[in-house]
């Protein structure tokens, strides 16, 4: 007997076999049952008997598990089918997954201490959102590692917009230049928003009482130093920038961040660093450091009588920091477009703009294209700063 069922012309069941009993051997005997042998049927053959079948319209149809399985053109089209279907759904599921936000807690990492700059907008910023979205928004703080440590807890996060980075530039548009392994590719993120810009500015200690002009001389003896808070930030960067444009050359002193750079600073420690004008302006103001010039490249209200380093004798030289926030790879951009406006609106609010402006930070709020074209932009500026300073990648 021929076990087989209805297929399409095209295809015969595999496998194919005759069954038939034989008389038992001896084995068999003993065991009280009967020998089956199987002859299994070429593939050929097996289809030539299907087509020699009589014409029948009334075939019986498999069930179970002797379910025909697809063939030919009939698999191809179930597949295309079934891709179109998957297709639809994730279509449909970015869309969704955007107006639900925020759907719980929304958490800002700060890749740097309690303290910094970054510290205070990303707070002020996740206060503002808690009244705009009706959710818990929270700063934390994971630093090291010039910010890479914290960026890395949120390369790792689930791409749901719940977790982002609010940080300066290093980790998102410098770090790459300056380290060989960083364990997430910057160059992946996902941009949310631009938020704001600062100004940089060359502050030294209070007993040095010349211009940029007589540090640049002494700079030339070897007898200034810079301090670093951060190897590789941007006040590192600002120096090397400087110290290649003026031909000389600084001693530099690390320190692992900002606060303690600035306290040996107000000693008279050390002769100089690069710093945000947030930091500095009440020092300056109250007489405990100088402000010798401006790294931007304008003047600012605030300062008019100082001037850039631009004027100063180096043409085009321009440092100044900014924060940004990025969400992890693979954040669908109608959502990281959802928050972002969020996020500028918060940023332009009458509120948030008058706190800015008591830091000294110029609000942007921008969308999700113009900061990753803004973040782009600075990482090829740097890179080039980057090498015509001679920095090797740690």
């Amino acid at each position: 007997m021929i076990l087989s069922h209805a297929y399409s012309d095209s295809a015969a069941p595999l496998p194919h076999y005759v069954s038939r009993k034989v008389r038992r051997s001896p084995a068999a005997a003993e065991c009280g049952g009967h020998e089956q042998v199987r002859t299994f049927l070429t593939l050929t053959a097996a289809r030539a008997r299907w087509r020699r079948r009589p014409p029948s319209t009334n075939i019986p149809q498999p069930s179970g598990r002797m379910r025909p399985r697809l063939s030919g053109d009939r698999m191809t089209e179930f597949i295309r089918l079934a891709l179109f279907a998957a297709f639809g759904a994730a279509l449909q599921g970015a869309p969704a997954q955007a107006q639900d936000y925020p759907s719980r807690t929304v958490r800002f990492v700060v890749p740097y201490p309690a303290g910094s700059g970054t510290d205070v907008l990303s707070r002020l910023l996740a206060d503002a959102l808690i009244r705009k979205w009706g959710r818990t928004v929270i700063s934390e703080n994971v630093p090291g590692a010039s910010g890479n440590i914290g960026a890395l807890d949120v390369w790792r996060s689930p791409p749901d917009g719940h977790t982002m980075m609010l940080a300066p530039p290093g980790p998102i548009s410098t770090n790459r230049f300056l380290f060989k392994e960083m364990h997430y590719d910057a160059t992946k993120w996902v941009p949310v928003s631009w938020l704001t810009t600062v100004p940089y500015v060359l502050t030294v200690r209070s007993s040095f009482k010349g211009d940029l002009a007589e540090l640049i001389a002494q700079a030339k003896t070897g007898k200034i130093t810079a301090a670093l808070p951060g190897p590789g930030g941007l006040a590192h960067l600002s120096a090397a920038h400087l110290q290649a444009l003026a031909g000389v050359k600084m001693v530099y002193v690390p320190y692992k961040g900002l606060a303690t750079a600035m306290n040996d600073i107000l000693a008279g420690h050390v002769d100089m660093m690069f710093d945000t004008l947030t930091t500095s302006l009440p020092l300056h103001q109250q007489g405990r450091v100088r402000i010798i010039a401006v790294a931007s490249p304008k003047r600012v209200a605030v300062l008019p009588d100082i001037p850039t380093v631009a004027e100063s004798g180096y043409p085009n030289y321009r440092s100044i920091t900014w924060f940004g926030l990025v969400a992890p790879p693979g954040t669908p951009t109608s959502l990281a477009d959802r928050i972002s406006k969020g996020v500028g609106e918060v940023v332009h609010s009458p509120q948030v703009v008058e706190r800015l402006n008591t830091m000294q930070m110029e609000p942007v709020g921008s969308s999700r294209t113009k900061a990753a074209a803004f973040f782009a932009e600075e990482g090829r500026y740097w890179a080039q700063i980057i090498k015509d300073a001679n920095i090797a990648a740690q």
